[in-house]
């Protein structure tokens, strides 16, 4: 189950896990977008499931849930990527519902995918990946409703970790830097001056390109990563070891 699939890390992450043989089933809000990368993974061989929805509705995701594992018949893997950030805006000036959207898209939304996703994987063991940033260990340019959230993501996965990991569930998050996404490239068109300074805080001076993050989300989903739960990998070229 890969959330936030209609584009960025999430569309690279639904490619790269069909490309090593996992049934995907997709997840984002815009039904138009992942109807058509469903489409293109079922044409390549793949086995894909588009279901379009809001993972800050737990009516949503249940269905999300409930939908793969009566479609497929058991839940393996998640990777909870959906997000919503904004940047440009100081704390004060930010509209009260720009921060209940932040919240509920990055923590709710996560909150809502592992309440439902852990009794299927409780079954027989699993992972889950959840997306947070470096915006999760700093403040970072991003809003503060953003680095809050992020923050929260670490506290949620740990928390999580720590209860199920004597079960056979692992649960792990990215520490993800400055990536190429749509929402990130949305955020630069209004703030333009944040490029040059996203790509500073990288010892690699560049932003990441989605494939990038979701190998690292593939392999903390398969079992070469066996004996790592509650971590915050980083996937930031280098940005927090500054």
């Amino acid at each position: 189950m890969i959330t936030g699939a209609s584009s960025g890390i999430g569309a690279a992450a639904a490619r790269l896990f069909a490309e090593e043989g996992a049934t995907v089933v997709l997840m984002a809000r815009r039904e138009d977008r992942l109807r058509a990368l469903a489409e293109e993974l079922t044409a390549s061989g793949a086995r894909a499931l588009a279901l379009p929805g809001d993972v800050a509705s737990e009516d949503d995701v249940r269905h999300v849930v409930e939908a793969a594992v009566t479609e497929f018949g058991r839940l393996d893997c998640a990777f909870n990527n959906a997000g919503y950030a904004t940047a440009g805006t100081r704390l004060h000036e930010t509209d009260t519902e720009v921060y209940n959207r932040t919240m509920d898209v990055n923590v709710r939304g996560v909150w809502n995918c592992m309440h439902h996703q852990i009794p299927r994987l409780l079954e027989r063991g699993g992972a889950i990946v959840n997306t947070s940033s470096v915006a999760g260990q700093r403040a970072t340019g991003a809003s503060a409703a953003y680095v809050a959230a992020k923050h929260a993501v670490l506290g949620l996965t740990r928390a999580a970790a720590a209860e199920y990991g004597p079960h056979g569930v692992r649960i792990n998050a990215l520490i993800v830097g400055s990536t190429r996404t749509e929402m990130m490239e949305e955020v630069l068109r209004e703030t333009p001056e944040l490029e040059e300074r996203f790509a500073s805080h990288a010892v690699q001076k560049r932003m990441a390109e989605p494939a990038e993050v979701a190998r690292v989300a593939a392999w903390l989903c398969a079992d070469a990563s066996s004996f790592i739960t509650g971590g915050a990998i980083p996937v930031d070229g280098g940005a927090t070891a500054l």
